[in-house]
């Protein structure tokens, strides 16, 4: 996942040209990068403004992509997670200093000495000394999705905790989904409960996403739902599938595109009156270290565009891209995201939003 930070809207404060429509943005956007699909979704004061979807759901098969369909969002999932972490802590059944060893005693002797003293907020913030990429044998091993999605990740999390850090813990950010994995399984470990079941019941169920899941959306070889793409020379090439259950907490989850704005909007506004958590827990988790971008689950930017601050993630598991844009001081998000994977799916949802911002904010 490519963390991208490019919408700066280099026109601001130039007179604006009139709009096209939405749907003429998308098809403009897909017909330049060849893209299969492409959808988006706008929010102003709390609600839907704005949505469209052009494309289809799977190369050379005929059905439509419709603004309802799912769309897989890759490593926006880790905000959730951290979102979900956030929950427990303020539940008093977990802190933001509760370290890898008080969660996982009986791997104290068996980690790297130095993952002992690492903690939640570290992980979430990817300065845990975590590496970037998975040990190899456990990646292998995390293909073969022995076991249940909870027993696979605490499988997986013995092997990354078994190796040394890649830096020392607090010392840099590392972007690693075997991080977010970690977190996932100390949630796990403190609930006795399956991360999936957690953040269904604890986050989608109460903001009312009720399309969101695991891996690829829709029903094995039917085109009920987008299917994700990659590139070969000139051809997409259709797939339906994602990376193993083991990191799901980094990556897994797929949802409408209204659904994933309801879950923004449960961010944007929570900053300031709370709902799901508290207002000043929003806030901790929207705040990266001084000196840092990357707050838990989130890269934070100054835009001139979002009167300040913005916040962003984007995600992809290199079958599909999507990309969030939060403006909290002007109640505003956009949402691009397309079925393909790739550097210029990243450009293309982008420019997207880049378009909508154009359109909506004064």
């Amino acid at each position: 996942m490519l963390l991208a930070t490019a919408v700066q809207l280099v026109a601001e404060g130039a007179p604006r040209a009139p709009t096209a429509s939405t749907a003429q943005v998308l098809d403009s956007v897909l017909k330049k990068y060849n893209f299969p699909a492409l959808a988006v979704v706008v929010v102003k004061d709390g609600k839907i403004c704005d949505r469209a979807a052009v494309g289809v759901r799977k190369a050379g098969a005929a059905e439509l992509v419709t603004t309802n369909d799912q769309f897989h969002i890759g490593s926006c999932t880790k905000s959730m997670t951290a979102t979900l972490a956030a929950m427990l802590i303020e539940e008093g059944k977990l802190k933001w200093d509760t370290t890898i060893a008080d969660v996982f005693p009986e791997l104290s002797n068996k980690m790297d000495k130095a993952y002992r003293a690492v903690t939640v907020e570290q992980l979430l913030r990817h300065r845990g000394g975590v590496p970037g990429s998975p040990p190899e044998a456990a990646w292998k091993r995390a293909w073969e999705q022995v076991g249940t999605p909870r027993a696979q990740r605490y499988e997986f999390i013995q092997a990354v905790l078994s190796r040394p850090p890649e830096a020392a813990p607090g010392a840099k950010f590392i972007y690693s989904n075997q991080g977010y994995a970690l977190v996932g399984a100390v949630l796990e470990r403190i609930t006795d409960t399956p991360w999936e079941t957690l953040i269904t019941e604890r986050l989608f169920k109460p903001l009312g996403m009720g399309s969101a899941g695991f891996g690829p959306p829709g029903t094995k070889d039917a085109t009920d739902q987008p299917w994700g793409h990659t590139r070969k020379l000139l051809m997409k090439i259709p797939l339906q599938q994602d990376n193993p259950p083991a990191i799901a907490p980094a990556g897994r989850v797929h949802c409408s595109l209204d659904d994933l704005a309801a879950y923004v909007v449960c961010h944007m506004e929570g900053e300031r009156r709370g709902g799901l958590l508290k207002a000043e827990t929003f806030r901790r988790l929207h705040t990266p270290p001084e000196g840092g971008d990357y707050a838990c689950g989130w890269v934070c930017v100054d835009r001139g565009w979002a009167g300040g601050r913005a916040l962003m993630h984007n995600g992809s598991n290199t079958m599909w891209f999507l990309v969030m844009w939060l403006a909290p001081q002007k109640d505003f998000a956009a949402i691009a995201a397309t079925n393909i994977g790739g550097d210029d799916a990243a450009k293309g949802c982008d420019d997207v939003a880049a378009a909508m911002i154009k359109k909506w904010l004064p």
